[in-house]
């Protein structure tokens, strides 16, 4: 009797280690999550940040220009887009690197955000234009009377800033919930962008679109009040650069350390299975797609910025000469 109820104390007894044991493996058998950025990567942002925020205001504006240590204008700008560019690195990183959506149509969304910022520029210009009119020069002489309906509201700065962000997340979340909900994926997709882009790029060309044909959009002259070409606008400029530069990198971390990550690499590493596995993609897919696409409005946003406050060049990489010649043309046809 004491023999068999041993027997039953130990059946029910020796399970219990066995359990422990499988949920112990099943814990270790997750990675932890990883820790946003290591303590060197730490030391070396703050550094990054309190460099950027003495060393350039310093160098730019007290230091004089004879100075070897005197950070000029051109440096200044070729450093700033050095900057936007690196910020749509992390947009197609996001995008293609975790997700693996290989995108040839971001151009568009970062064009969308350097004409919503330009269209403020514009409107900065006010009768300081060669027309003197109310309507930027580009319309003038396009024999526009009016302000096109789209316009409206872009002489406010923080509705600018609105449509940076609003305009490429809406039109990328509604073009990514029809494509990725129809399974559309690979070489296939990546054609898809590129004609969505090649579409945009020849409706922003005709000259009833509103948007200065060609020749983008030209001369600015000054930004939330202020010269464009002043020294401390200029610099001013460079910091916020600088500090959405940072701001998206972290976001950009926290996202590809989180659980989020985990599961937008297994959609790149495999999607079928993660179906399988009981998670849905087009989620995932559409989330990181709409975050990548703001993040390049937001590179338009401070490159156009850049740009505006170096050479009062146009968002749209276009020399002036064209504009400029056909101005003098038409002067002289007068």
């Amino acid at each position: 009797m004491n023999a068999s109820s041993n027997l039953t104390a130990n059946l029910d007894v020796a399970p219990q280690p066995d359990a422990d044991a499988a949920r112990a493996g099943f814990a270790l058998g997750l990675p932890p999550r990883a820790a946003l950025l290591p303590r060197n990567g730490w030391i070396a942002l703050i550094a990054s940040i309190i460099a950027m925020g003495i060393v350039v205001p310093v160098s730019a504006l007290v230091l004089p220009e004879t100075s070897a240590f005197h950070l000029s204008a051109y440096a200044m700008t070729l450093v700033g887009k050095l900057m936007c560019y690196a910020i749509g690195a992390l947009a197609l990183d996001l995008v293609w690197g975790y997700c693996g959506i290989l995108s040839l149509g971001h151009a568009l969304f970062f064009a969308l955000g350097g004409y919503a910022m330009g269209m403020y520029l514009m409107r900065s210009i006010g009768r300081e234009g060669t027309y003197q009119s109310d309507l930027p020069d580009f319309m003038v002489f396009l024999d526009w009377h009016t302000l096109p309906w789209y316009w409206q509201g872009t002489e406010h700065l923080w509705y600018a800033l609105l449509l940076v962000v609003l305009v490429p997340g809406v039109l990328a979340w509604v073009f990514g919930f029809f494509t990725f909900r129809s399974r559309v994926k690979g070489v296939y997709l990546s054609i898809i962008t590129q004609a969505m882009t090649f579409a945009a790029m020849l409706l922003f060309y005709r000259n009833e679109t509103g948007f200065g044909d060609n020749n983008g959009f030209t001369d600015f002259k000054r930004i939330a009040g202020l010269s464009v070409v002043h020294p401390g606008t200029r610099t001013a400029l460079f910091l916020m650069t600088f500090t959405v530069l940072v701001l998206a990198f972290l976001a950009a971390r926290w996202i590809v350390t989180s659980k989020l990550g985990r599961v937008v690499t297994g959609v790149r590493d495999g999607e079928a299975r993660l179906m399988f596995l009981g998670y849905s993609p087009l989620a995932y897919k559409l989330f990181i797609w709409t975050v990548s696409t703001v993040l390049c409005g937001m590179r338009a946003r401070c490159m156009c910025r850049k740009w505006a406050s170096s050479i009062r060049a146009r968002c749209r990489l276009r020399t002036r000469s064209k504009w400029r010649s056909g101005l003098r043309s038409a002067d002289a046809a007068r």
